[in-house]
């Protein structure tokens, strides 16, 4: 038997984070039970709105609150699409609708996930979010290829185990989905960012463990000990036949870019007499960031230095974000790679030039922007090299205070 609890700080928290979102319903706690109440379409006069109540006919618990909250922004979902329809809530009260009109089944064209059910509907709900985020809309192209590569696979995944299994969004079903991946694998650890995300929108308790179960990202346990030395990265350059092809594989093993990055540079800082410092467009993944090159003799080993004057040079590939994305850019360089049968990956190239910095001691937090992304991120994945680093300076401290004294 559920007992209500005192949940008049929990309701004002959850409100004024829906009103920052621009949300006008509101949940409120009538009796034992939980209400939506704001402007609903008028029942009697159709095209006109009116301040009324919703009854969700849930549980005034802590449990009914956060389902509450999920109801809310699926009626507010079906409100901005004019789907909502009153008789779809008031056949039964503690339902959610199952089903949609037809006009809805139509609108599912080009949306990620082509249904009407309430998982769907909260899915869709997320992914509006997700592109209406301000700092998102200043990359269009960038946030298109973060979604369909980092959120979307995982969140499909999330649907189908919720039909398999007949579950509802909530941490049960987010838990899951993320043992259903390998673990300590890169996606194991991406499928957690991108559930993380999704419980803040709906406000889902995570597992107290989480973190934990996320465990996984960066190097792959497999190639942990097998980064490319320098000898090897300037050796894989000479099977290199195209010159166009020579100078992408020396621009990232020098500067440790994303495959797509090598596209969206500003390369004129290397024509002679400039500082050698690439500006990575803001039409990339992670926005625009500055790097320097590691080792700087490279830029001339690699003759970079023409592609400041010409940085036609590079192989020419569709790169017309209205046309293409940043990940089939990047796609087609990792299928270079493969097709010249080099030893290496283009990430391994990055792999190399971040443990390059930390061997020279330059500080986490500049190789982290740098390479364009957090330095929890940076941390976790080149922990093995940071934590030698550390301690081998802390070795050579504690032995020059001992000689000294």
């Amino acid at each position: 038997m559920t007992t209500t609890v005192d949940l008049s700080d929990d309701l004002e928290v959850i409100n004024s984070a829906i009103s920052s979102d621009g949300i006008r319903l509101r949940i409120e706690k009538r009796g034992e039970r939980l209400n939506l109440r704001g402007p609903l379409p008028c029942r009697t006069t159709p095209g006109r709105t009116r301040m009324q109540r919703l009854s969700l006919g849930v549980p005034a618990t802590v449990d009914g609150l956060q389902e509450a909250k999920q109801l809310l922004l699926l009626v507010d979902l079906q409100l901005r699409r004019d789907q909502f329809d009153w008789q779809q809530w008031t056949k039964k009260a503690a339902r959610p609708p199952s089903d949609l009109s037809k006009t809805s089944s139509r609108r599912s064209e080009g949306r990620s996930f082509k249904s009407n059910d309430p998982i769907t509907l909260q899915l869709e709900g997320f992914e509006q979010s997700f592109f209406c985020d301000p700092i998102r809309r200043r990359s269009p192209a960038g946030s298109r290829t973060t979604w369909s590569s980092a959120y979307r696979p995982y969140l499909r995944r999330l649907k189908r185990i919720a039909e398999e299994r007949n579950l509802s969004l909530g941490t049960e079903l987010l838990a899951l989905t993320l043992s259903s991946y390998a673990d300590a694998s890169r996606s194991r650890q991406q499928c957690a960012t991108s559930l993380s995300a999704l419980a803040r929108h709906y406000a889902i308790s995570l597992p107290d463990n989480w973190r934990a179960e996320a465990a996984g990202y960066g190097l792959h346990r497999a190639r942990f000990r097998q980064l490319p030395s320098d000898g090897q990265i300037l050796e894989a350059v000479l099977r290199i036949p195209n010159p166009g092809w020579r100078l992408a594989f020396g621009l990232m093993a020098t500067y440790g870019l994303r495959n797509h990055e090598l596209f969206f540079a500003d390369l004129s800082a290397l024509a002679p007499g400039g500082d050698h410092v690439l500006r990575i467009l803001p039409t990339t993944k992670t926005g625009e960031h500055q790097v320097w090159p590691f080792h700087p003799d490279w830029v001339e080993r690699f003759q970079l230095c023409e592609l400041g004057r010409s940085p036609d040079l590079l192989p020419s590939i569709n790169t017309d974000l209205n046309r293409t994305t940043l990940q089939q850019v990047g796609r087609r360089v990792a299928e270079q790679f493969r097709r010249y049968e080099l030893p290496l990956t283009p990430y391994d190239l990055r792999h190399a030039w971040a443990v390059r910095t930390i061997h020279i001691g330059l500080p986490d937090t500049v190789a982290a922007r740098m390479m364009g992304h957090s330095v929890a991120i940076h941390t976790r994945t080149y922990h093995h090299w940071i934590t030698r680093r550390d301690q081998q300076q802390a070795v050579d401290a504690a032995l020059a205070r001992q000689n000294a004294g």
